[in-house]
């Protein structure tokens, strides 16, 4: 069948047994027959090898392989050598081949593998013989019956396996690869004949996944050759990457089968339209390699991508050659796999005379040599030495093992054990095939190499599980550049997966010497105190969110915010105690208004002394001494407040602060509201009449200020009784913007409101009395107490209307504490200065300085005095000027 030509569809292929058939199987069996190296023997293998590449313009072949085509077919005849020399293994069974080239193409493939089935589809027709009648009664020519294959070795590319494996599986001949890793030939439904002594790529893709992720890798490209072993393995690792998680895809790319001119460079356009996902993942032919990295250093990108290969890759010198600088820094993977010592002795001793048994070995003689035999029949120019045979490979040429030899021999012994175990159950003590094993049966054979289980040709165990696949062994290589100290660079091993992974990381190396691992990350980690923002539908890109202001960062996607007695670390990462702030006494907030009080205490104390000395001088007698130390008493209350509001709360001191903030200004007031009260009722009743007006005496004057006094007293137990003072923290008065300012205020229970509203009841009492001091400004000038509470009660309401917006104008401000405390304090001690300064410092100074003046006068200007003087004890009579 010709390259060009479509295939049967395999199911129709079992049902036009043997009619149609056999005339392809025919036509096959010429074209296989000029093309295979054959070994004759009771037990007859077959072998598929990807000898040539891939012919283009309508050939079927190409160039020679030298490695993977002839290095892996001379190992299957090594091993098969090996073999047949084993006394103890088949005794008495010599394994004979026949081995193929499927010129790296899977119809091409498929034709030579149906020389394979031939002896089964002519001993289904050999009954129609005694039909064939020649003219003359001549006998028909019949041909030599082929070998039966038993079991097939190979193929190489998973596209070729599952190819052949759909033909065989039909005439139940058991299939062993050395090479094909595709997950899809896991599927023993409908790949029941086929098994592999490689690792599926399932388990490459979940090596591949590690290795991203030990690398701290989460964003990257993958790129597949067209085909089963590009587009599965790159499934797989997308599949493992997303149930893993951790790993997002950017890109996923295929190269086409016949790429174009300008191909490769639209895929490096395409892996650039993401640049943060410089990871790149690739499941691809050696060709593709190649061509992916030249389209990279043409597009000035050596040093961008972070190539992660598959074992298509593996530590091969040919993807790379003359693109190393290119490939630094490349980690790639390979099936666990050793030299081979025995076989290299064998193949570097092989030549022209020894080996006439391999068809292709003369032109890879030629090949390997760079020389031309005179008997190839090829047309050779002057330029190319003539072969000499002499020629010895690893001598005059280069030489290294090929990665996939150890596998071919290990295919080889798994066949070879298998048909042990079976001549052992079948033919108990027979030296030799008995008729039990002619024919074998393949799915007999099948069940005795899924069984088998010994070391392989590096020591490693060879076993398959259920689907006929090997278990997962790789070794893990990065490509290094040369560097003075340790030489040429390479391919260094680096670590190895056998389920789990094992990564030296200290050992790889990247562009430039770096140790460090370069980022694969579509967004960069977020700092302390920030959260992950996630972009809708990537889950590995995020913006960086600062959890800013009170919150913090509870995991890498929340902020919360910190409890209301905390504030955020510096990074905002936790949260941490917010300190307790208060007013102390060594405080500049505190300093004025204690110099104040004390200033005042002592002025206040030494009014009191001096009227106290003098209590029976007419001074003295004329300020009406009960209410004058009821008012004086006001005053040092109002000037010791402040000492309780700088102290430090507690339950004694808020209880104190409730009573005596506003018990000191409501005795001063309500002293100046009676006095007022007094002056303006006997005046008006003097206009009137001469009698004086009632509850003008010192007793009533007593039972007046402390009946007012006694409303701020009893309305304060009673808010003691209904809410017991203590002290509090709060923690929203000075929680300011920036948390680094914020602090916690260790206060009384008191709102601002409920302190005005302690002095709400003096204040009502200083705006009476202000009122009434207005009313008796018409008083006649001699009466010396009238003008001075007038003047007291304005510089207070002066005092106090300053007082109200400061106080609440700095309700928002961080200082709110102190300024408040500070501006409360002082406007008390003010008011309590004015009181006594304007009507206590002049009566004072006259007893102390000017005692010639403390004398009774005679002499009265109005009617008014004279009711003034018939009063009890002659309180509040004209003082002597």
């Amino acid at each position: 069948m010709a390259p060009g030509r479509s295939t049967l569809e395999l199911p129709s292929l079992a049902l036009l047994l043997p009619p149609l058939l056999v005339l392809v199987l025919a036509n096959a069996g010429t074209a296989g027959a000029a093309g295979s190296v054959r070994l004759a023997g009771g037990l007859t293998l077959g072998g598929l090898f990807p000898v040539h590449a891939r012919g283009a313009a309508g050939r079927a072949c190409g160039a020679l392989k030298k490695e993977q085509g002839v290095h892996r077919l001379e190992a299957m005849l090594y091993a098969l050598d090996r073999v047949n020399a084993d006394p103890e293994l088949l005794p008495g069974v010599r394994l004979g081949a026949r081995l193929l080239d499927t010129c790296s193409r899977d119809t091409y493939a498929l034709e030579q593998a149906l020389s394979f089935v031939q002896a089964l589809i002519r001993g289904r027709g050999d009954g129609d013989e005694a039909a064939v009648r020649c003219p003359g009664g001549v006998p028909p020519l019949r041909a030599a019956p082929p070998e039966r294959v038993v079991a097939v070795v190979g193929a190489s590319a998973s596209s070729v396996s599952i190819m052949v494996a759909n033909v065989l599986r039909l005439f139940a001949i058991p299939q062993i690869s050395y090479a094909s890793t595709a997950p899809e030939l896991s599927d023993s439904t409908r790949y029941d004949f086929f098994s592999r002594v490689v690792p599926p790529d399932s388990y490459q893709a979940q090596a591949m996944v590690d290795i991203v992720r030990a690398l701290g890798w989460n964003y990257v490209s993958t790129l597949a050759s067209e085909g089963n072993y590009g587009e599965s393995g790159v499934e797989a690792f997308v599949q493992i990457s997303r149930e893993a998680g951790g790993v997002c895809i950017a890109q996923s790319i295929k190269i086409p089968r016949e790429p174009k001119p300008g191909e490769f460079n639209k895929v490096i356009k395409r892996l650039m339209e993401t640049p943060n996902a410089r990871g790149i993942i690739i499941f691809a032919n050696e060709d593709d390699i190649r061509r992916v990295l030249e389209a990279a250093r043409q597009a000035n990108l050596t040093g961008h991508f972070l190539w992660v290969g598959s074992d298509s890759w593996g530590a091969k010198t040919s993807p790379i050659l003359n693109l190393e600088e290119v490939a630094v820094g490349a980690v790639t993977i390979l099936p666990k796999r050793a030299s081979i010592d025995g076989f290299d002795q064998y193949f570097m001793t092989r030549s022209l005379e020894n080996n006439r048994r391999n068809i292709w070995f003369a032109e890879f003689w030629e090949e390997n040599f760079n020389c031309k035999l005179i008997s190839s029949g090829t047309q050779s120019d002057d330029s190319t030495r003539k072969c000499t045979g002499e020629e010895r490979i690893g001598r005059d040429s280069t030489y290294e093992q090929e990665g996939k030899v150890q596998f071919v021999i290990d295919a080889v012994y798994a066949i070879a054990h298998a048909l042990h175990s079976m001549h052992q159950a079948l033919c108990p003590g027979h030296t030799g095939l008995c008729p039990a094993m002619e024919p074998t049966d393949g799915r007999t054979l099948l069940q005795y190499i899924r069984a088998v289980r010994f070391n392989g040709s590096a020591g490693t165990p060879v076993m398959f599980n259920e689907n006929g696949d090997a278990p997962g062994r790789y070794d893990i290589f990065q490509y290094q550049a040369a560097n003075g100290s340790a030489g040429s660079g390479g391919y260094q091993a680096v670590g190895q997966w056998a389920e789990t992974l094992r990564l030296d990381v200290d050992t790889l190396q990247w562009l430039g010497d770096s140790r460090e691992v370069p980022p694969s990350q579509c967004s960069l980690p977020c700092g302390p105190g920030e959260r992950k923002k996630m972009v809708k539908g990537v889950p590995c890109c995020w913006h960086c969110e600062a959890c800013d202001g009170y919150r913090f960062q509870v995991d890498e996607f929340t902020c919360e915010a910190c409890p209301g007695d905390m504030r955020p670390t510096h990074n905002h990462t936790g949260c941490r105690p917010t300190p307790v702030v208060r007013l102390t006494w060594a405080s500049p907030w505190a300093a004025p208004p204690l110099l104040l009080a004390v200033l005042g205490i002592t002025a206040t104390t030494t009014v009191v002394a001096t009227f106290v000395r003098h209590n029976d001088t007419p001074i003295v007698r004329a300020s009406g001494r009960e209410l004058s130390y009821v008012l004086l008493t006001g005053i040092f209350l109002i000037y010791a407040i402040t000492f309780l509001m700088v102290a430090e709360p507690g339950a004694a001191v808020c209880a104190a602060r409730r009573l005596f903030l506003g018990l000191g200004t409501t005795l001063s007031y309500s002293a100046l509201f009676t006095k007022t009260n007094r002056i303006y009722r006997i005046f008006e009743q003097g206009k009137r009449s001469v009698t004086p007006p009632p509850f003008i005496s010192p007793t009533s004057q007593l039972v007046i200020t402390f009946s007012l006094t006694s409303v701020q007293v009893v309305g304060v137990m009673a808010w003691l009784g209904a809410q017991p003072p203590h002290s509090v923290i709060d923690y929203e008065e000075q929680r300011t913007v920036d948390p680094e300012q914020a602090r916690g205020v260790l206060k009384c229970d008191m709102s601002d409101l409920s302190l005005i509203g302690c002095l709400g009841y003096s204040l009502l009492l200083m705006v009476t009395c202000t009122v009434y001091a207005i009313k008796a400004r018409g008083v006649p000038e001699t009466f010396n107490e009238a003008k001075p509470i007038g003047f007291t009660m304005y510089t207070t309401c002066i005092i106090w209307l300053a007082f109200v917006p400061i106080f609440f104008g700095t309700a928002q401000s961080a200082e709110k504490i102190y300024i408040q405390t500070t501006t409360l304090t002082v406007s008390l001690s003010l008011s309590a200065s004015v009181s006594l300064g304007m009507l206590y410092v002049p009566k004072t100074y006259i007893i102390l300085f000017h005692p010639e003046q403390n004398v009774q006068k005679r002499k009265r200007s109005l009617k008014a005095t004279s009711t003034v003087a018939a009063s009890p004890k002659g309180e509040d009579a004209e003082a002597p000027k």
